[in-house]
């Protein structure tokens, strides 16, 4: 019997998002046993969205996070967590929720990034007229190109500029290197390198104007590894949680489990080759071409031929055994948006049902 396989299966409607915590707890285990000191550790909570998943990370003691949404820092808030980065820079009404959030989970040091004087400057007056002084990192555009500044001189005199502001306390940098996820670890690893002692020049500036050495938050998943073996930065990896095909196939040092899937059935038999899944749009991530948003570990030979909002129709060759109602289990290639379209993942636990964790955090509001 493969590792996937459900012996109750006939409870669950598909498509569905299936969890299983084993895995979830040998992966956690793995991301620890991967770095020196675990306090260097912030797990991205944007993978699994789920108060379940933090509690069993803060049980295996680590207690940093990252998030991108409001919703995501309220989770963890209610979970306790002690140390929460916003990795957003908040502006309009997202202000006023953050300093909502701080307020109502005291238990939790809440942080977020900047990278303007104008949002520094909007944070720290909405800060002061709540009584508070809050913790930002600078954020820096190490090649992302999506937010941040560029480090160099621009960066130091924000940094400047910010730890003058009374309602802010300029603490770190935090540098994403989304844009690297090369198969070749030497090619990351050279990649990988440059932006770390871009960052650690940047920081030892910093330390000689301020005599204050900033924090510094330092990449994703796929740089992991490298990273993780540099002194004095936290790492912030978050598909190990429930790891995908993709990164499996590109990421190969690192052996993380597979945790996380979709159950779907054959609906139809649109002609003598193709069959009908009822997997569309709706119910995995579509962003990637066709051929990369799902792999079926009991039907790999099957392939795509197109999708819909609800339907994905897949080539299966001449006299091939399927009929309506056959269940297949797919790894998504993009776990992460994958599990935001599913209100729930149902554990499996010994190849049975056994509960579900709600994705309480893929709404982009949960009470604030």
């Amino acid at each position: 019997m493969a590792w996937y396989e459900i012996n109750d299966i006939d409870k669950i409607d598909s498509p569905a998002l299936v969890i299983y915590p084993d895995r979830v707890k040998r992966n956690i285990t793995l991301l620890k046993g991967m770095i020196d000191n675990i306090a260097r550790i912030r797990t991205h909570v944007k993978s699994h969205k789920t108060k379940e998943a933090a509690y069993l990370q803060i049980a295996a003691g680590i207690n940093k996070f990252k998030c991108a949404t409001i919703a995501e820092a309220e989770m963890l808030g209610m979970c306790k967590a002690a140390d929460v980065l916003l990795a957003y820079q908040p502006v309009g009404p997202k202000i006023e929720r953050f300093i909502s959030l701080i307020v109502k989970y005291p238990e939790t040091e809440f942080s977020c990034l900047v990278d303007s004087k104008h949002t520094a400057e909007a944070i720290s007056v909405a800060a002061l007229s709540h009584n508070l002084q809050i913790p930002v990192y600078i954020d820096l555009n190490v090649g992302m190109n999506r937010t941040g500044i560029a480090p160099n001189q621009d960066a130091i005199e924000l940094y400047i500029y910010c730890a003058q502001l009374k309602g802010i306390k300029t603490i770190g940098l935090h540098a994403y290197d989304g844009h690297i996820h090369d198969a070749d670890y030497d090619v990351r690893q050279i990649k990988a390198e440059a932006i770390y002692e871009l960052v650690i020049n940047l920081q030892e500036k910093i330390f000689e104007l301020s005599s204050v050495k900033p924090k510094v938050i330092i990449g994703g998943s796929p740089t992991f590894p490298i990273y993780a073996l540099k002194p004095d930065v936290e790492c912030s990896p978050g598909t190990f949680i429930y790891w995908d095909i993709n990164y499996q196939q590109l990421f190969k040092e690192q052996e993380f489990d597979i945790a996380a899937l979709l159950v779907v059935r054959v609906v139809s038999l649109p002609d003598d080759t193709k069959i009908c899944v009822d997997l569309g749009h709706k119910a995995v991530a579509a962003e990637s071409d066709l051929n990369k948003r799902v792999a079926f570990l009991n039907a790999p030979q099957l392939q795509p031929v197109s999708q819909s909002e609800e339907h994905l129709v897949l080539e299966a060759g001449k006299n091939h055994p399927f009929k309506p109602g056959d269940v297949l289990y797919g790894t998504p290639f993009h776990v992460c948006p994958t599990v935001a379209l599913h209100n729930s993942g149902i554990t499996i636990e010994n190849a049975k049902t056994t509960g579900e964790w709600v994705t309480i955090a893929r709404n982009r509001k949960i009470n604030i």
